[in-house]
């Protein structure tokens, strides 16, 4: 967590934007309750803070599922397009480290680890797209396999043609409309 304070003020007011989006985003998660959702966020403030750290770079996190193995519930960012306060980073602190100009401000794997969350897998971010027409025109970063990785690269994808396709770029580029999607477990 953050060494930055988090008052009651900011937790009430991430608290209320979560539960005017769950309200008004039914679809994503059939079936279950926000008193529940609510209580456990209440009973996390780490989590909690990393919700709200989604929603100020821009995420919009929304629940989109509910493992009854472990009683968690799974947000991942909703925003329409990739959040704008994670854009134009580089893949991760490797590919960063290795460009020797006009580097970017940050990774995507870095930043979703100062955030307390995870950068999306492939599957998740097209599990993602069956609750809407996300990134159609911006793209995300996702999850790279470490074999891809070894070799310079890294994966992200979008959705174009009312079709999610997966790309691959070396891990040092990054693009002013190119971001990450994370997913959290409370």
């Amino acid at each position: 967590m953050s060494n930055v304070t988090f008052s009651k003020k900011q937790r009430e007011e991430i608290l209320r934007a979560l539960k005017v989006r769950f309200e008004q985003n039914m679809n994503r998660h059939k079936g279950l309750e926000w008193a529940k959702v609510q209580a456990k966020l209440e009973a996390d403030a780490e989590k909690l803070w990393s919700l709200n750290e989604m929603e100020r770079t821009g995420g919009e996190p929304d629940v989109v599922g509910h493992d009854k193995k472990t009683g968690e519930y799974i947000f991942y960012d909703c925003s329409a397009e990739s959040p704008k306060g994670r854009r134009s980073f580089c893949y991760d602190r490797e590919a960063l480290d290795s460009r020797k100009e006009h580097k970017p401000e940050d990774s995507a794997i870095d930043m979703a680890a100062a955030m307390g969350i995870e950068v999306l897998t492939e599957e998740q971010y097209r599990e993602l797209q069956k609750l809407g027409n996300f990134d159609t025109k911006t793209s995300s970063w996702v999850k790279t396999p470490s074999d891809i990785r070894k070799l310079g690269g890294a994966l992200f994808c979008d959705r174009r043609y009312n079709t999610v396709f997966m790309y691959h770029n070396g891990a040092e580029s990054y693009y002013a409309a190119r971001a990450f999607r994370g997913s959290l477990r409370v």
